[in-house]
């Protein structure tokens, strides 16, 4: 099976998400489906059926989650430097619109654009990987081809 990258934050996180899915959320599920159960005739009751579809969606993230930390790869992008890499943190200019961006490189499990976390097979992470500061890179996107500048690269 192959590896699969990322920093520690993003292990740290799943780590905890597995944590709470089987401290807290299971045994939860488990304490609903035994009280729906003592409310009698199980085909008419929705509760029943509601907690049977909530504890099979947390069986299965809980056997995705051990899945993907027993593959995990954990990079420190502390010990890493020069071009742009996983677990690099990248400032970006956009050529157009001259508006600024910051993103770090990470694995698709912990990617969150929002949060400023960039997944590594993205269009942008994959035309920005070898670069350095002061160069420019396109990147075709789903909305079209963007132009951005790097100006910054660091390795938190």
């Amino acid at each position: 099976m192959e590896k699969i990258p990322m920093t520690r934050a993003g292990h740290t996180a799943l780590e905890a998400e597995l944590k709470q899915l089987k401290t807290v959320e299971r045994p939860a599920i488990i304490e609903a489906i035994a009280s729906a159960r003592e409310l009698g005739d199980l085909k008419e009751n929705a509760e029943y059926h509601s907690a049977r579809e909530k504890q099979g969606f947390i069986e299965g993230r809980v056997k995705e989650l051990e899945a993907v930390i027993g593959l995990a790869e954990v990079i420190d992008p502390a010990t890493l430097s020069g071009t742009i890499k996983f677990g690099a943190t990248v400032t970006l200019v956009d050529e157009d619109t001259d508006e600024e961006k910051t993103w770090q490189i990470v694995g698709e499990h912990e990617a969150n654009v929002e949060k400023g976390l960039l997944n590594i097979k993205s269009p942008i992470a994959r035309a920005l990987i070898g670069k350095e500061e002061g160069d420019s890179v396109e990147v075709r996107t789903p909305g079209g081809q963007k132009g951005y500048e790097v100006l910054s690269i660091s390795f938190q």
